[in-house]
């Protein structure tokens, strides 16, 4: 009998610029960096899932990389808050944004929709939203009632859409560029 293929956790994203990164580091630092039941998101993980793959087979990469959307417009993309998920016993934080003309979600429907006729992946059924996990909470841990300060306000630019491979480590996951696909 012979051997599955090899599996691959992947993911679709759209990648933080380096100067919108580093602000949001910053600011994430001072809002979660003195919570010690909270594990903060590595700075260089900070991304917008646009869809979860899950395991694929190795061999699907390839296809899935050409299939990542191209030519559309560079979204812009804004923080208005942070959002504990779920409410009342959050398991993370993740930073709430706001997609100006909804730019990030047409990028995200095109992915979708691609993966999809290629027989890879199942659209979900709620609607996009796009955010960026910050911190979880630690296992067994609560956290609640924190007073943040307002995240940074200045709007960036995602002008890439990246396919990434996830493993799993103990102190969390580490993310390996596989395909990227500029926007215009």
């Amino acid at each position: 009998m012979a051997n599955p293929p090899p599996k691959a956790r992947l993911f679709v994203a759209l990648d933080l610029p380096a100067d919108a990164r580093e602000a949001l580091v910053e600011w994430r630092e001072r809002a979660f960096g003195a919570v010690p039941d909270l594990r903060l998101v590595a700075p260089d993980a900070l991304h917008v899932t646009l869809v979860f793959l899950g395991h694929l087979p190795e061999d699907d990469i390839p296809r899935i990389a050409e299939s990542l959307p191209s030519g559309f417009a560079v979204p812009s993309l804004r923080a208005v808050g942070v959002k504990p998920l779920p409410p009342r016993r959050p398991h993370l934080f993740a930073l709430d944004l706001e997609d100006e003309g909804g730019r990030a979600a047409a990028i995200q429907a095109a992915a979708s929709g691609a993966l999809h006729r290629l027989g890879l992946y199942q659209p979900e059924k709620r609607e996009f939203w796009p955010h960026v996990t910050l911190a979880r909470v630690r296992k067994g841990a609560r956290v609640r009632g924190l007073e943040l300060p307002d995240p940074p306000a200045e709007p960036w630019r995602a002008d890439a859409v990246t396919l990434y491979r996830s493993r799993l480590a103990r102190g969390g996951a580490r993310y390996e560029p596989l395909a990227r696909m500029a926007l215009d």
